[in-house]
């Protein structure tokens, strides 16, 4: 049995086997796991029904972290190591198979048990987290309010906003209220923006903005819900500002804690840009924020904005901007820009609207906007947008879908929806891809420009991260544990649960389920099948990609049937069975708009906006916002406001033109489209709303007594649109605590005088201004004040200081007399100006004025400028004024000029309009700035925001300056105008025309000859009323239509016409229109006598027989010349009229001329000549006629007509002349140019050699042909070398041609000249037969036969005589004789044999020759015949 073996390696061989036994239950419980069937191993019902997968990957994580001690049984393992193999062979060899069982059934007792421990164990901690977790809810669910954090107490600087805030806690939340000393907080109490409350889960605050004393009190918070309530309170300390003498700088203190105290310097305007352009928004500071820019932030909508590629934040010097580079409908907003500074929280807003870009195609639609993607899964999304505001009068049909994968920039059309949906499912994605998509909305014009593209967005599975599990450990560490890990190992899936439709559309239908459980390891895709209900089949949906996620959208379903679905999960193992059908599912009807928001209301804002109100629509969470459109009163057409949907049930539209009246309607948006409009609203001009005004500012001290004072102050920059009613005056003594009102009634000039003061006190004033909205803002304190009788013998300061009739360069300045004289009388006036940075006054005239206006001029335009007024007396300049406001010199775009003129009634007027006035507003008329115009020269007339004055009896006394200027308006509205003596008679010249008006004549009297013949006389006036009359005198008597004379009136033209039928002797006179049309006169007077008259007889006469000739064939162009190219002379006339027996006939010097052709389908008669010569000189005629008349035509070409045709011949001769050619001929060189045409006697030739005009002679010979112009240079020498010209001349026409004989063009021609010269002596020298041979001879039998012929050649030629090409042998009957140059061949008594072809050859030493001849011998009796060869 062997030794025995000692318990630490029976203990390690028993550990060892266990292990074993364990993995090998491990395996058979996993194949059993895998099976189609459920079977569960070594698992009790208990633990079956208790635990899931994520138990036991929860209960792995939390055995990982509950300790890192090493077990016993691993030491106990590496201690033997070595052994431990050896001894687990010798126990299987020793104890054997029962041993083994038992062992075996030991081991799987003790490790079931083991599980079950740990299994309770897990339970356990599990339900112990998890009464801890209902212990937390229920603590949670139902607490009262308490306290985290409590109020604090404040203590902050007048003018500047303190924040309150508190952290509380309950459950459920509580509600909240704000006390004030124990009063409760009503915003609707206070001025908008004075108190803002939020709550921001369980973080109270209570911002008091611009605090001022009587915002020092105590503030309480009370939260109070189902179990309770409490409360917190805190103390608010405003000081006020003392100076130094409270012990500290307070100004310098603020600058050191919280930076520069930064005010804005202008006002952000309202911004109108366009799509896909740039636009930008700047606002300017009155110190330097470049170290402060990053606590400068800009908002859209509430939402802070960050630098971008398209979006850039710029801060120089005092300037902060905002730069959009390009522009989208998404960036239309409210941008806001908000800068900290001691004081408090500056922030000023303005609207940015973002108008549609220009359409590819007119009429195409606005683009759409706020493209998004939603539940984005791993290959499909849902894909929404929203519809464009303007559709541009044709309805959007459907919208097109393009996507970009990545950031390739290649856009690529995916889908297109029907309809006006502004929502639509996306497929075949990829997983782990990124995409963008844009939109394009298409109507029946054509397609829009794309939209915004989405932000990008990645595909993937949503559930991912929900299937994992985070577990902390060992001091920040995580362990994450996913239920995929946890999955048993499945090799067919379980089909997938509740198919159900999470999204049912007009086009479309989302198709949704769950995945199976277990899904296990291995990816899933899906097989989706559908049934139409009723039909029992099932049929599989295709796609053209594999259904990955739990979502499918169907787009292809039928309307009005009814369908039910069913989805098969599918692993690389297979594929489940199919799930429980889904609910029956069918297409909904198409989704209708949202009905348009009731109650709109529209009030007034600003000059230049309106505020508009409504109630919101109800109940719809599918409202997207709202779009807003306006029209001008009367018209028809509606421009749209915005182009971003608005959230919210109120909007203040801007941009808009004061005076002017709009309507307004409102249209709600949704994914259904827009819907329909609202309302119109009642017409409503644009003009300020009443509101109360700002405060007065400026005080100032203009005459004190012993116990009085009179104090002067600005009116308010704000009015609130209203007229200020008066002013409520408070004082203050610096030796008192309290302030005390110094009238009960308001005051209704900007001085008043304040009496019962205490002489040598110090007082202060503050005051209010009242308008018909209420009491407005109190004013910042005055400076302090002493009570001291005034002696000093300078006079007092000025007041009332104006400015007015702002322009570029020019302004001008009014003022008040000082209150206080001084020791003597005012004398003038000196006024300073001060430039704005500069801190010198400078005077503005060298010497003191005495009037208490100046116009101020050579200003720089752009600059501001501030003035201050001193008046002296014989003591000096007294105190200045207060200075001015900053004026900014420039010229503004909608400034207003007084119109001068002249009424429907010629009264001379002078008229001002400001829309822009407010309704209480007044016109104040002045002349020469000294007080209203005499009421005794002029009349003032009003009307609404236009006042005129009417001057009654003009003359020389209402010359000088016009001004005027609008009371009420918060911006000057002022003008003036001088009226000279010059501009006065004008006006009055006018005034008289319009008082006796004349009718303008626009046209006297015209004289026409009508076609006929007829006469018509005939002028124009301006358009008169019905009601004018015509008075038409000849010869100093009235005449009226008759059959000859037919007069005619057209009131609505101005027009009178006399037609007279038929001139003659008794129509010679006189002619005068005598028109009235009301007060309105004029006579017109035309004379037809004498040379004039008998020039219109003659005229309307051939008129008339022209008139006569055209009825029946006439000639409609007379015969005519014309000279082509080619040098052809062309005879042109035209015939109208004609038919088909209509006869055409040429005739040249009286015969008839057959050459001619004539077109009956055109009536173009043509008489070609193509050379024209002293022949063709003649008269030349053409005659058409027929039953109804005939007419002819006469061209005469003689004289004249006839040099003309031969100068244009030689016109188009010297132009069509060829460039100078170089020839070299046997005499010499030969120059010259080819024409089309030559005459001597009409074209003139003249040749030049280097500039020497060329004389025929000895060596140079110029001569011409029809088509040729040349020069011949006999025997040309090196002399003969250079430029030649010839200068053709043709009547004013001239051209000039040149050609170089130098060089290589004479070395060329002189070679051709000698080779051509070498030629013609050999061919002179040649042996030739010269004459006497002819071609055939015929002879009768028994004749003699003589041949003679002249040879020439030098030397003299050798002479043979050849018949039919061999050597005659001269004996018997064939004889030859010479006779100089004749040699003669004689052949006796011939025959037939003497037939045939004889030559006589001719040769020396330049060349030879035969002359050949044919001989045919005929027998007696025959005809002669010729003989062939």
């Amino acid at each position: 049995m062997g030794e025995p073996r000692a318990p630490e390696a029976v203990a390690v061989h028993r550990l060892e086997h266990r292990r074993e036994e364990e993995q090998k239950e491990a395996r058979q419980h996993s194949l059993q796991m895998g099976s189609s069937t459920r079977k569960w191993t070594f698992h009790s019902s208990e633990e079956e029904d208790q635990f899931s997968a994520a138990d036991y990957a929860l209960a792995a994580a939390l055995a990982l972290t509950a300790s890192s001690e090493t077990s016993w049984e691993a030491q106990l393992r590496r201690q033997t190591s070595t052994v431990e193999l050896e001894e687990r062979g010798q126990k299987r060899v020793g104890f054997g198979n029962e041993w083994e069982k038992m062992e075996i059934a030991f081991l799987r007792t003790r490790w079931l048990l083991r599980q079950r421990r740990d299994r309770k164990a897990l339970r356990w901690q599990t339900e112990k987290k998890v009464r801890e977790a209902k212990e937390l809810r229920e603590l949670c669910s139902g607490r009262g309010p308490w306290f985290c954090i409590p109020l604090r107490s404040h203590a902050v600087w007048e003018r500047t906003t303190v924040l309150l805030t508190c952290t509380v806690q309950a459950s459920p939340p509580p509600q909240v209220t704000w006390y004030k000393n124990d009063m409760r907080i009503d915003l609707r109490l206070f001025p908008a923006g004075k108190y803002r409350i939020t709550n921001n889960y369980g973080l109270l605050t209570l911002e008091i903005r611009r605090c001022t004393i009587e915002d020092a009190a105590t503030y309480t918070v009370t939260v109070k819900n189902a179990y309770g309530q409490a409360s917190s309170f805190a103390k608010v300390l405003v000081r006020t500002y003392l100076g130094k003498d409270a012990g500290f700088d307070s100004e310098i203190f603020k600058r050191l804690m919280f930076g520069p105290n930064v005010e804005f310097t202008s006002v952000l305007k309202p911004v109108f840009a366009r799509e896909k352009e740039s636009f930008s928004l700047s606002c300017l500071f009155s110190e330097d924020v470049s170290d402060a820019k990053q606590n400068i932030q800009w908002f859209r909508d509430g939402r802070l904005l960050k630098s971008s590629s398209r979006r850039q934040m710029l801060y120089a010097d005092r300037q902060a901007s905002l730069k959009v580079s390009c522009a989208y409908k998404e960036d239309e907003g409210l941008y806001t820009v908000q800068v900290p500074s001691p004081s408090g929280l500056r922030e000023q807003r303005a609207y940015v609207f973002v108008r549609d870009a220009a359409a590819e195609k007119p009429g195409a639609p606005g683009s759409p906007l706020n493209v998004r993607c939603l539940n984005v899964n791993r290959d499909c999304l849902i894909l929404t947008w929203t519809p464009p505001s303007d559709t541009r009068g044709n309805a959007i049909t459907s919208y097109s879908i393009e996507l970009c994968q990545g950031e390739s920039e290649q856009w690529v059309l995916c889908h297109q929806t029907p309809g006006g949906t502004c929502r639509c499912p996306i497929q075949g994605l990829a997983e782990g891809q990124s995409y963008r998509f844009r939109v394009r909305a298409i109507s029946r014009a054509g397609s829009s420009i794309p939209s915004k593209a989405s932000e990008p967005v990645a595909m993937g599975d949503p559930e991912e991260a929900r299937r994992k599990t985070e577990i902390p450990f060992d001091m920040g560490k995580t362990i994450t544990v996913s239920t995929d890990d946890s999955e048993d190992f499945v090799t067919i899936p379980s089909p997938p649960t509740n198919v159900h439709a999470s999204e049912i559309r007009e086009a479309y239908v989302v198709l949704g389920w769950e995945e199976p459980r277990p899904r296990g390891k291995a990816p899933l895709t899906y097989f989706l099948e559908k049934s139409v209900i009723g039909s029992g089949t099932w049929e599989a949906i295709n796609s053209e990609t594999p259904v990955k996620s739990p979502r499918f959208a169907l787009l292809d379903l039928e309307k009005g049937k009814s369908y039910v679905f069913r989805v098969r999960a599918i692993n690389q193992h297979g594929m489940s069975d199919p799930s429980e059908p889904s609910e029956p599912i069918a297409l909904r009807g198409k989704p209708a708009t949202l009905p348009p928001p009731t109650q709109v209301q529209a009030f007034r804002d600003t000059q230049t906006s309106v505020s508009l109100n409504w109630d919101p629509v109800k109940d719809s969470p599918e409202l997207l916002g709202y779009y807003i459109y306006s029209r001008k009163a009367g018209s028809s057409e509606w421009k749209t406001v915005n182009n971003k949907p608005i959230q919210g049930n109120r909007f203040t539209v801007p941009g808009l033109r004061t005076g002017q009246e709009y309507e307004f309607c409102i249209r709600s948006v949704s994914e259904a489209g827009v819907g329909e409009s609202s309302a119109a609203t009642e017409p409503i001009k644009v003009k300020q709303a009443l509101a109360i005004p700002s405060a007065p500012y400026d005080f100032a001290l203009l005459n004190c007594g012993e116990n009085d004072m009179v104090i002067g102050w600005k009116p308010p920059k704000w009015r609130g649109g209203g007229k200020i009613l008066g002013y409520f005056l408070d004082q203050h003594d610096s030796e008192e605590l309290n302030w005390r009102s110094v009238n009960q009634q308001p005051i209704p000039t900007q001085i008043c005088k304040v009496s019962d003061l205490h002489e040598g006190h110090f007082y202060e004033f503050r005051a209010r201004a009242v308008n018909w909205a209420g009491v407005g803002e109190l004013s910042a304190s005055s400076s302090l004040f002493e009570c001291k009788k005034w002696t000093m013998p300078q006079p007092g300061p000025p007041y009332g200081v104006r400015v007015f009739e702002v322009r570029a360069t020019s302004l001008m300045l009014t003022w008040e007399p000082p209150l206080y004289q001084g020791a003597g009388p005012v004398t003038g006036y000196c006024i300073s100006v001060q430039e704005e940075g500069s801190e010198q006054w400078k005077p503005v005239t060298p010497d003191p004025i005495s009037d208490t206006h100046l116009r101020i001029s050579d200003l720089q335009p752009g600059k501001t400028y501030v003035f201050h007024v001193q008046a002296v007396n014989s003591a000096g300049p007294g105190q200045p004024s207060v200075p001015t406001d900053p004026v900014l010199l420039e010229d503004k775009p909608d400034a207003r000029e007084i119109e001068v003129g002249v009424d429907d009634e010629g009264f001379i007027y002078m008229a001002f309009e400001a829309p822009e006035a407010p309704d209480s507003s007044e016109f104040q008329w002045s002349k020469d700035y000294k007080g209203p115009p005499d009421p005794q020269r002029v009349k003032v007339e009003e009307e609404v925001n236009k006042s005129k004055i009417i001057l009654k009896e003009p003359g020389l006394e209402d010359l000088g300056t016009y001004s005027v200027v609008v009371t009420d308006a918060d911006e000057e509205i002022s003008a003036s105008h001088t009226l000279t003596e010059e501009e006065l008679n004008k006006l009055k010249k006018l005034s008289h025309e319009i008082r006796n008006p004349v009718i303008k004549l626009i046209s006297g009297w015209n004289v026409d000859i009508l076609e006929q013949g007829e006469v018509r006389l005939w002028l124009e006036v301006e358009k008169l009323s019905p009601a004018a009359e015509l008075h038409l005198i000849f010869n100093e008597q009235e005449i009226f239509s008759s059959p000859n004379r037919k007069i005619n009136f057209v009131r609505e033209k101005g027009l009178v016409e006399v037609i007279i039928q038929n001139l003659t002797e008794d129509d010679k006179g006189s002619y005068t229109a005598q028109l009235q049309d009301g007060k309105a006169k004029n006579q017109i007077t035309l004379a037809l006598v004498d040379d004039e008259f008998d020039k219109l007889l003659r005229e309307a006469g051939a008129k008339r027989r022209d008139w006569k000739r055209k009825q029946g064939p006439h000639f409609e162009e007379p015969l005519q010349w014309k000279v082509t190219e080619d040098c052809q002379v062309l005879l042109t006339c035209k015939v109208a009229n004609t038919k088909k027996e209509t006869r055409f006939q040429w005739f040249f010097q009286k015969k008839e001329f057959p050459d001619g052709q004539y077109d009956p389908q055109t009536g173009a008669g043509l008489l070609c000549i193509e050379e024209l010569s002293k022949e063709d000189k003649g008269i030349y005629r053409a005659e058409v006629s027929d039953e109804r008349g005939e007419d002819d035509t006469i061209l005469d070409l003689t004289g004249e007509a006839l040099d003309a045709i031969f100068t244009e011949l030689g016109r188009i001769g010297a132009l069509s002349a060829t460039p100078l050619k170089i020839q070299g001929t046997e005499e010499g060189i030969r120059l010259f140019s080819r024409v089309k045409y030559y005459n001597v006697n009409y074209m003139k030739t003249s040749w030049f050699h280097k500039e020497k005009r060329l004389e025929s002679g000895d060596r140079v010979r110029a001569g011409t042909t029809l088509d040729e112009i040349w020069l011949h240079i006999l025997d040309p020498k090196d002399s003969d070398k250079g430029r030649y010209t010839l200068e053709i001349a043709a009547g004013k026409e001239a051209r000039q041609l040149s050609a170089d004989l130098s060089g290589q063009a004479f070395e060329d021609a002189l070679a051709e000249h000698q080779r051509l010269k070498a030629l013609a002596i050999i061919e002179k020298n040649r042996a030739k037969v010269v004459r006497g041979l002819p071609d055939v001879a015929t002879i009768m039998e028994d004749k003699t036969l003589c041949l003679t012929c002249v040879i020439s050649g030098d030397p003299f030629p050798e002479i043979s005589w050849l018949k039919n090409d061999q050597p005659i042998t001269f004996l018997d009957r064939y004889h030859m004789e010479m006779r100089g140059s004749e040699v003669t061949i004689t052949i006796e008594r011939v025959n037939s044999e003497d037939s045939g072809r004889y030559g006589v050859f001719v040769k020396n030493k330049y060349g030879s020759e035969t002359g050949q001849v044919t001989i045919s011998v005929f027998k007696h009796g025959e005809e002669g015949k010729v003989l062939k060869v």
